[in-house]
């Protein structure tokens, strides 16, 4: 089923993290919209990440070791890492999550 991006219901997942989500039988696409300055804590997830920065500057701890990702970077978040962020500016990421992030449903 194709589906315009603009008809999927936002969710605010944490404070100044808004997400769009699809999901696949074996993985989760999300497109978020996170206000300069929102944080994402500390946290790890059994499910692999693919981050790409598609708009601003965002900021990754992942494994003690911090990054600046810029528009147009990919960083890969292995399986059970801990990671944090912050959006130095408003940002437009996409994620993908592997196995699906069941409770990051569109209702």
């Amino acid at each position: 089923m194709v589906k315009k991006l603009k008809e999927i219901n936002e969710k605010e997942i944490i404070p100044g993290f808004k997400g769009k989500f699809v999901h696949g039988e074996k993985m989760t696409l999300a497109f978020w919209n996170i206000k300069k300055g929102s944080e994402i804590p500390l946290h790890n997830h059994i499910h692999e990440q693919s981050l790409f920065v598609k708009k601003g500057i965002f900021k990754l701890e992942i494994d003690n070791e911090k990054k600046i990702l810029k528009e147009n970077e990919v960083i890969v978040i292995p399986s059970n890492i801990m990671h944090s962020g912050i959006a130095i500016t408003d940002c437009e990421l996409i994620d993908v999550f592997s196995p699906v992030r069941e409770e990051y449903t569109n209702n």
